[in-house]
This record gives structure tokens, C-alpha cells and sequence, in this order.
């Protein structure tokens, strides 16, 4: 069982040729007519021709962007590497079962703060290190943050009959989807780290913003029922009723440590493709979320899960990640995780990785305890005080010695005494 290998999904060649197609070569310009020929004979080090161009497809719509043949190369060759990158991230998943067990047992001995770096002097002691650990999913209705639970769960726990935890609505169109914040520890009934289902991102940016900032800015609780300000009055009597029925939540609110943000791949798929409104809206959408400052930790922004990768051939999953880290301003190859609707050892090890770096950014962002905050107030102002005083007694000395260089005045009080 130690030496069986996980296989990564790898292209046919019919794949490379639907790659080729989907992105021609760019027109041919005055001052560019080498360097497309050139270009066209380029290939990489894995014998796939020409698969710089894959990133072309702006031509097709803007003309060449370019103002010289230097620009062109530079932004090719910057394409090309990043494409790269990216298909090395799925050989990568070509480890033994042995390797996927020892990431589980790291997955499985995490407790917060374990994988704290300390810098500048801090100490693990220095830190406000959470009870439990929380990541919150976001995304779009219907990108599969339900599901993502599911899978995630199933990879920490024994047998394939375990019950699915978090609700999956079949068709995202009808149903009542997520309205309650739901907490899932993982694994189950574990208390070190637990991830945050919450209710689907709307079209409407601005109720997204505020929904985010509130649980940000306040903290996640479980069974906390999330209403916005579109919904209609039967939706809302709907959910208030269900409220009653449930009694009052005594759970506790939770600060969050990480964002794991959920996007449909294949949505992304169609907003690259497509021109219509409602496509182009997708990703517009996502963008400005995911730019939102309350979602950084310190500038640290969170990581990206693909779903519904199953549903596309490899080169376009390719395809999207990078489109993704281009327009979101993060790696594609470390930063995006591909997590299909499969159940095997390689979307397990995808997993683990997005697990491992969420947990690791959580514990790197951890705020620090307040005694050390003022701590730090109290040695500013002590030193403030020091240099008040130090500037008094500077000034203090230079005006004893200006008045000691001046002549003493003296009073002969037998002088005065004679005159009267």
C-alpha cells in the first residue's frame, strides 16, 4: 500500500489540440511579423507546441496591446511560465499513499498556533491564540461551499458510508440554499479548527460588503441566521419562523482567522468565454469581493478553492487558474486549488494542501495579546518622557551657563544705609 502512487490527471491529445484552437495566434502586425513566426514554432521543455498562446486571446478581441516586439516576448514568456507552473502543480500530485497519510497526521495534529512563526523576538505566549481556529467560506450561491464541506470531512474520517454533514442543494435554483451560519469541526467532533458554511454572495455588491464586514469586523456564530435586505417578506417570515422553532442560539461567536473563497469553475469558464451580461457580472462580482480590504490579513489575502473541476477537460481547468490569479492578483499554482467533485487520493492530497496553507496563514496572522499592545504603548511613552526630561535638563544647563558668564550684581546695603 506504501508504494501505490497517486496518478495525476494528465492531457490527451485531443485536449492539446482543443487548446490550440480555442486560442489562435494573434493577428500579424506591421512591426511584428518575425516574431509571430518565431512564436509559432516555440514549444515547451513537455513537448506541448505552442502553448504560450493559450493566453492570447485578447488579441482576438483588442488587436495586438503592444507597442514593441520586446513587449510582446516579455509578456509571452511571462504567460508561459506561469502555464507551466500551473501543470507542474498537478504532477505534483504523483506522490505515494504513504505521503497522503503523513499529510493527514499534520492536518490531524494541528491545535492553533502550532504553526506560528516567531519573528522579531515574539513568542507563542505573546500571541491571542484562539480556542479553536475558524475558516470562513465564501462565495457565490450555488459554487459549492456546501459540498466542498462534505469533502473535506470525508478525508479525515473512516469509511465510505460516513453521512454527508452540510445540506447540498441539488439544483441551486430552487431550495433555500444556506441562511444559517453552520460550523463543522473537522475532524468531526474535534475541537482545534472548524470551517464556516455561510450564505451565498448576491449580485448586489453592496449587501455583500456589509454582510462580510459584519462577520469579520464581528465575529461567526453557529445557527446565526443571515437576512439581507432584498429578500422578500415571505422568504424572511419563512426563515424568522424557523428562528421560533429553534429557541435561542447559545452558541459562541467565533473571531475569523482565515477566508477560503469558492468560486464555480465553470462559471468562471463561461465569464471568459461568453459575452453575456449575467456571465460577465460572475466574475466582476467575485473580483470585487475578494479585493475587499476587510477580507486581508495583513495584506495577506485568502486562497481560492475551484470547484466542479470534474465538469471541464484539464486544459480548461488550466485555463481558469490562471485567468483567476491574473485577475485576483495571487499565484495560481499555490494560491488556487483545483478541488473537484471526486472522491480519490489526488483531490484528497488537493485538500490537504489548501488545508495546510489556510491553517498556516491563520496561525501567521494571529493578533498579538493585548498586555503586549500595552506593553509597547507604555515603552513609547516612557520614552517620550526620558527625552522631555533629557531636553529639560539640556536646556536648563545652557541657561545656567549663559547667566554665569554675566557679571554678578551686588548690593552694599552700608552704602544705602549712609545716604538715608
Amino acid at each position: 500500500m506504501g508504494g501505490e502512487t497517486i496518478i495525476p490527471p494528465t492531457f490527451t491529445s485531443e485536449e492539446e489540440s482543443s487548446v490550440d484552437q480555442d486560442f489562435p495566434l494573434p493577428p500579424l502586425s506591421s512591426h511584428q511579423p518575425s516574431l509571430i513566426r518565431d512564436y509559432s514554432r516555440m514549444k515547451l521543455e513537455d513537448g506541448k507546441y505552442e502553448a504560450g498562446r493559450l493566453f492570447l486571446e485578447e488579441f482576438d478581441k483588442r488587436g495586438s496591446p503592444f507597442s514593441s516586439s520586446l513587449d510582446f516576448e516579455v509578456y509571452n514568456n511571462r504567460r508561459q511560465k506561469v502555464y507551466k507552473e500551473v501543470l507542474q502543480s498537478y504532477e505534483q500530485l504523483r506522490v505515494p499513499i504513504m505521503i497522503l497519510n503523513e499529510a493527514k497526521d499534520k492536518v490531524l495534529s494541528y491545535v492553533p498556533g502550532a504553526w506560528i512563526e516567531n519573528v522579531g523576538g515574539m513568542k507563542l505566549s505573546d500571541y491571542d491564540v484562539p480556542e479553536r481556529t475558524s475558516l470562513l467560506l465564501i462565495g457565490p450561491e450555488g459554487c459549492g461551499k456546501s459540498s466542498l464541506v462534505n469533502r473535506i470531512s470525508r478525508v479525515f474520517e473512516n469509511g465510505n458510508f460516513t453521512p454527508e454533514r452540510a445540506q447540498v442543494s441539488y439544483n441551486p435554483l430552487v431550495g433555500d440554499g444556506t441562511y444559517y451560519l453552520q460550523e463543522y469541526t473537522i475532524p468531526r467532533g474535534s475541537s482545534w479548527f472548524c470551517l464556516y458554511d455561510t450564505r451565498g454572495l448576491s449580485n448586489d455588491a453592496f449587501e455583500n460588503f456589509n454582510m462580510i464586514e459584519n462577520w469579520m469586523n464581528k465575529g461567526v456564530r453557529h445557527g446565526e441566521l443571515v437576512i439581507r435586505k432584498s429578500d422578500d417578506y415571505s422568504l424572511r417570515r419563512r426563515m424568522k419562523f424557523k428562528i421560533l422553532n429553534l429557541g435561542r442560539q447559545s452558541c459562541k461567536t467565533r473571531s475569523v482567522n482565515f477566508v477560503i473563497f469558492v468560486v464555480d469553475g465553470v462559471s468562471v469558464l463561461k465569464s471568459m468565454e461568453g459575452d453575456d451580461t449575467a456571465e460577465v457580472q460572475y466574475m466582476q462580482m467575485i473580483a470585487k469581493i475578494f479585493k475587499c480590504p476587510c477580507l486581508s490579513f495583513k495584506d495577506d489575502k485568502p486562497v481560492v478553492v475551484v470547484t466542479h473541476g470534474d465538469l471541464l477537460s484539464i486544459a480548461d481547468r488550466v485555463r481558469v487558474r490562471v485567468h483567476l490569479g491574473e485577475l485576483l492578483g495571487i499565484p495560481p499554482a499555490k494560491q488556487i486549488f483545483d478541488i473537484p467533485e471526486n472522491h480519490d487520493p489526488v483531490t484528497e492530497l488537493a485538500i490537504i494542501d489548501m488545508l495546510c496553507y489556510s491553517l498556516e496563514h491563520a496561525d501567521r496572522n494571529l493578533p498579538h495579546k493585548n498586555w503586549v499592545r500595552k506593553v509597547r504603548i507604555s515603552t513609547i511613552i516612557y520614552l517620550l518622557a526620558m527625552l522631555g526630561i533629557a531636553l529639560a535638563l539640556a536646556y536648563l544647563r545652557s541657561w545656567n551657563t549663559r547667566h554665569a558668564q554675566e557679571p554678578e550684581l551686588r548690593i552694599d546695603w552700608y552704602s544705602i544705609r549712609h545716604i538715608w
